[in-house]
């Protein structure tokens, strides 16, 4: 793994959750974009590092959690 294929993990899963307005779960994304789990995780840091993703709480009783993109535009 290096810089280039975190990179291109990272443009698959944003490709894929920009084009749909929803929340994802881990398992979810991770079938839909057929990374495996190093890839995937990677690819979630860089785009939490750029401000691109957030992630949501379940309720205290489900110990997984939503995905989902938080858009940024500027305008100036």
């Amino acid at each position: 793994m290096n810089i280039q294929s975190i990179g291109e993990s990272a443009g698959i899963v944003w490709r894929l959750l920009h084009g749909d307005n929803r929340k994802w779960e881990y398992q979810e994304l991770k079938k839909a974009t057929g990374l495996r789990d190093r890839d995937l995780n990677a690819a979630i840091g860089w785009l939490a590092r750029e401000g691109k993703i957030q992630f949501e709480e379940q309720a205290d009783n489900n110990p997984h959690s939503a995905l989902y993109i938080e858009l940024s535009y500027y305008i100036g």
